[in-house]
């Protein structure tokens, strides 16, 4: 499959996440709420890499790799704890488009950190993301 399958059920799976998330935090801690999702995507995943037989390359990833996933599943754990608690304050529809302006955010740290592109195609495109997260979020 190509990167476009794997984005399709990652934004299928998200948008789930989003409602199962929001039913799951109803009159629990959403800190509580999180480390119980963060313990059920550690166990999940380490049984799909021991059943793919991959866990032996974590002894040769650099120290560089390591730092940055690391410093990657810090974010991540931050971006569950704020989001969880949003989840928990308001509504799932206008929390997830909220969210989503991280997809504009993306776009210019890709452009600033990466070197990706930063074209007039880019630009329009985040600019309608974060419209759209505005006008849905609106109350």
């Amino acid at each position: 499959m190509n990167w476009l399958i794997w984005a399709l059920l990652s934004a299928v799976f998200a948008a789930a996440t989003a409602i199962l998330a929001k039913i799951g935090v109803a009159g629990v801690d959403s800190n509580l709420a999180t480390a119980v999702r963060t313990t059920v995507v550690v166990v999940f995943t380490w049984i799909l890499a021991l059943a793919t037989n991959k866990t032996s390359a974590v002894f040769g990833l650099s120290r560089k790799t390591l730092l940055f996933l690391a410093l990657s599943g810090i974010a991540t754990g931050l971006s569950w704890l704020c989001y969880f608690r949003a989840l928990q304050l308001g509504e799932a529809s206008k929390v997830a488009p909220i969210d989503k302006l991280s997809v504009v955010l993306v776009i210019v740290f890709a452009a600033l950190f990466l070197g990706e592109a930063f074209t007039t195609k880019t630009v329009v495109g985040a600019l309608l993301i974060a419209a759209g997260a505005v006008v849905l979020a609106w109350r």
